[in-house]
């Protein structure tokens, strides 16, 4: 409790009494004049001042006639409210002029005219004209002319140039491999046929070092696209940082091998085939993996090791440094609708490494708008500078020579604004958290200790007081959160989600705004509650702050106690809260609201550029995502989270300054005002989400002849349609003009009857896809290239006993097949020719295979054994069905489906070829 706010004189005393001071309870004195004694002379002297110097001199003190002493802790005099957006314009010059600078901010590219100069250095312009060369040849889909033949070529001549000008004390060794295999990729067995890699080995002659680094990235692209960014931007890097060591007289402790692999978007099948089969795989103990999901920008670092934190030590090195842990820890839950062959080495090699790719303009990726044109040669520089950089650094790193002896647990990692990087383990990592929690709440309570001794309330009053505010504090981080959510839920249920997909500055309004609402609304309507309490307005304030603190360390205590790395980011957050508090405590300025406030403006500089730099690569990678992320979960729920995070890291310090304005009341109603309209805007046509060329809306369309047998070998089904595979969530928003090519269906309508619905999916992700993928029935047959595919049962062999059998099979067709297994009447699968890990693993049939080529286009032979218990093989026992994909043959889009892509509106891109599904009984 605090000490009652007036004390009385006796006005009856003696004239010795009278004669003495009276002083004041020593709490309230301390308060009055800095632990001097207070008497009532001095009372009756200071109740003669004017009012103007009473109030300067102490604004929480009122003195009446008869000696009677009143300290009631007014408020303070706030600012008046036209102060407001000077400080919120504050914060967003300083995201304006750091952050969004340094964001974009790239180094200058090197042309052909400064190689003399520069005789070691990465040529920007050499990685270009490469590029222009590569693009010239076309889409590069496995099972092409273009990806088998030309493009194999273009690498050797390339390799030749380099070979050409490099120095003597190197050689070079250039395999061309060809290889079969398959494994699980997610829930489908990926198996591949005659698939190519280029595989380069640079090394210094008579060098005998068995160790070798591995550099990795792919030549393919998908169907449709000249692939510039995706990966031929990092195809060309890797040739240049070929030449440029090779050219140079720097020694070479380890091998280099330059892997330039052929099918990577079927997906990660040739990094396989090299992990597992080739001459050099064992012998790679260190990895470079180069990729991409957009097109340009800076290349980010986003997976590492694992387990082999001193690859950190190098990457330090490199002078453009873009890296974190948190994109890393997105990547491997699965959030990220991608992969890369990064996995197929860590898991099938065991080798450790470092995954880098770019991730801006995402919204080319995949599309035939990834284009040289649209991919800036300071990108080039960027990378290169880095990629050689490392490339020298882990070629003659000693640890490449015993690097089980290094295996030390996981990294924590994160640049600073590109300037530096920073890193450690992450048992490291356990120990700063401790830490820096501990400290926090030890500050924190020494902090509330001397508000209860400047305030002369007791401590017990103030932590009353803390109690209360914690839990205003938690309801409204709720309140944000859920105040976003409901936009979020809002804009979906009008069928305006994705309306900040062009426009990214649209999310300010529709989630930040409502988030500041959420977290200021009912501190400010407690603090006008209790504006007469004797505990200051800055006093109460500053326990919002730490009752937000103690908040961030609860979360840092349950992140890192589930070994989340990214707990970093609320240990930064709280730390930079303590070096503010620190301050305020050190200097007394916790005593005065207003340079309290100033303080903590300052040291919160920092963390805010920081967490609003690492918020918007979080934007600029995400939303060009949730065009291509289905159409089964809301993207702007995502948007709302991914802002209410960080919201809490870059604004929970700030909004509750917004405290000491006049009228809080009224600017947190405007942020709601501006929330509502950002709504309408959104709502309108100039909050609709797509463009042409620029960020189009995503389809996948086959236009396919699908023919299901019956047993007895009758046709149940004989039908041409248009398969349509929406990728985002706005289904509805071409629905007019698809439905002008019939009529639609869902294709999960056909799922209960047919296996697999019936359809010739492509991969798995069509299937998880069914709900919101449709087919449409049409009258005309599509012109198919080539001949349908062929299944052909060769023989059926009894196996151990006349219940089980083994039913051979030979298939033929395009250079992209998929073959769906179910079992029938009670049959049980027993083993196949394809990958066995659906069978050790008893997982229950129809089962998805994927089957590609390249050069090997000889028929593929597999065999499959059942067991039956119930019944006979009178019975139909197997059901198989065959899609056939014509994915890469011009003649096939020109032909009859080019009609049906006109139908759609000129801001979509669709992904468009020709295909078959026919399903048989055995």
């Amino acid at each position: 409790m605090c000490h009652q706010l007036t004390r009385t004189t006796r006005e009856t005393r003696d004239t010795q009494n009278a004669q003495q001071p009276q002083l004041l309870p020593s709490a309230v004195a301390a308060r009055l004049a800095g632990h001097r004694e207070y008497t009532a002379g001095d009372a009756q002297e200071r109740a003669t001042m004017p009012k103007s110097k009473r109030s300067q001199h102490d604004p929480h003190i009122r003195f009446n006639s008869k000696y009677h002493i009143d300290v009631d802790f007014e408020v303070p005099k706030k600012l008046q409210w036209y102060y407001a957006p000077a400080f919120f314009g504050f914060w967003f010059v300083i995201y304006l002029s750091l952050v969004n600078t340094q964001i974009n901010h790239m180094p200058k590219p090197l042309l052909r005219t400064d190689e003399a100069s520069h005789p070691r250095d990465f040529i920007a312009q050499r990685a270009e004209d490469t590029l222009i060369e590569l693009t010239r040849i076309g889409p590069r889909v496995v099972g092409s002319i273009a990806n088998e033949v030309t493009t194999v070529q273009f690498f050797r001549d390339e390799v030749a140039k380099v070979q050409a000008e490099a120095n003597d004390r190197f050689e070079f060794e250039l395999d061309v491999q060809q290889a079969s295999g398959a494994y699980m990729h997610w829930t489908m067995v990926n198996m591949y046929q005659g698939i190519q890699n280029v595989v380069v080995k640079l090394s210094e002659k008579g060098n005998t070092n068995e160790n070798y680094l591995l550099i990795n990235s792919h030549y393919d692209s998908v169907t449709g696209s000249p692939g510039a960014g995706d990966d031929g931007s990092m195809v060309v890097t890797m040739l240049e940082v070929m030449r440029v060591i090779a050219k140079s007289d720097e020694p070479l402790a380890h091998p280099i091998v330059f892997l330039f692999n052929g099918a990577e978007e079927n997906p990660l099948q040739a990094s396989h085939a090299f992990i597992t089969q080739h001459k050099w795989a064992k012998n790679c103990k260190a990895l470079i993996n180069l990729d991409s999901a957009g097109s340009g920008g800076r290349e980010i670092l986003f997976q590492s090791g694992p387990n082999h934190p001193w690859l950190m030590k190098y990457y330090r090195q490199v002078p453009h440094p873009f890296a974190n842990t948190l994109a890393e820890e997105i990547f491997q839950a699965g959030l990220i609708p991608s992969d890369t062959d990064f996995r197929i080495f860590r898991d099938y090699g065991g080798v450790p490494g470092l995954d880098m790719a770019y991730i801006f303009n995402g919204y080319v990726y995949h599309t035939k708008f990834d284009r040289v044109n649209v991919f800036p040669r300071a990108s080039f520089q960027h990378t290169g500078d880095n990629v050689l950089a490392l490339a020298r650094a882990l070629a003659n790193a000693p640890e490449l020579d015993d690097i089980e002896a290094h295996a030390e647990g996981h990294n924590v990692f994160y640049d600073f604004l590109g300037w530096f990087i920073i890193f450690y383990t992450a048992t490291t990592s356990i120990i700063i958290n401790v830490i820096v929690s501990v400290v926090a709440l030890l500050a924190i309570g020494i902090s509330v200790y001397f508000m209860s001794v400047r305030s002369g309330c007791s401590l017990s009053g103030v932590l009353l007081r803390f109690g209360i505010i914690l839990g205003i504090q938690l309801v409204s981080l709720a309140l944000a959160a859920g105040l976003a959510l409901l936009v979020a839920v809002f804009m979906d249920a009008v069928d305006r989600s994705l309306s900040w997909f062009t426009e990214m500055w649209l999310i300010i309004g529709l989630y930040l705004f409502p988030i500041i609402v959420g977290m200021s609304l009912l501190p400010a309507l407690y603090l006008e509650k209790t504006k007469r309490d004797p505990l200051s307005l800055g006093f109460r304030v500053q326990l919002f702050m730490h009752s937000h603190c103690v908040c961030l360390v609860i979360l840092i205590i349950v992140l890192t106690s589930i070994s989340i790395r990214s707990a970093y980011f609320i240990m930064l957050c709280v730390l930079f809260d303590i070096v503010a508090l620190v301050v305020n405590l050190v200097t007394k300025w916790h005593r005065k609201a207003y340079w309290f406030a100033i303080a903590v403006m300052i040291c919160h500089i920092l963390p805010f550029t920081y967490f609003t730099y690492i918020c918007t690569v979080a934007l600029k990678t995400l939303i060009p995502m949730q065009g291509r992320s289905g159409g089964s979960s809301n993207p702007d729920l995502t948007i709302a989270i991914l802002m209410w995070l960080f919201s809490l890291m870059f604004a929970g310090f700030i909004v509750p300054l917004i405290m000491f304005f006049r009228k809080t009341r009224t600017i947190v109603l405007c942020f709601l005002a501006g929330t509502i309209l950002f709504i309408i805007i959104a709502v309108t046509d100039a909050g609709f989400p797509y463009q042409p060329k620029t960020s189009a809306q995503r389809y996948s369309l086959i236009y396919a002849h699908r023919i299901l047998h019956n047993a007895d070998g009758t046709t149940r089904t004989d039908e041409s349609g248009v398969y349509v595979y929406p990728q985002d969530r706005r289904l509805s928003i071409a629905e007019d003009e698809i439905k002008t090519i019939g009529q639609t269906h869902k294709v999960s309508e056909f799922c209960e009857e047919e296996m697999f619905c019936g359809m010739p999916l492509y991969n798995h992700r069509w299937h998880k896809a069914r709900e919101y993928s449709l087919w449409i029935p049409v009258n005309e047959q599509p012109q198919i290239p080539t001949a349908y595919p062929t299944l052909t049962l060769q023989e059926t062999t009894e196996l151990d006993g006349s219940m089980q059998r083994r039913f051979n099979f030979s298939l033929e067709g395009p250079d992209h097949m998929t073959i769906f297994v179910n079992v029938k009447n009670n049959a049980k699968l027993l083993d196949w020719s394809f990958n066995e890990t659906l069978i050790r693993e008893n997982e229950p049939p129809p089962h998805f295979v994927y089957f590609s080529y390249g050069l090997d286009n000889s028929a593929l032979e597999f065999t499959i054994d059942v067991e039956k218990t119930t019944s006979t093989f009178d019975t139909p026992t197997l059901e198989i069905g065959i899609g056939g994909h014509w994915v890469h043959h011009e003649i096939a889009r020109s032909q009859g489906l080019g009609a049906y892509l006109d139908r759609f509106p000129s801001y979509t891109y669709v992904q468009a070829w020709v295909g078959t599904y026919e399903s048989w009984y055995f």
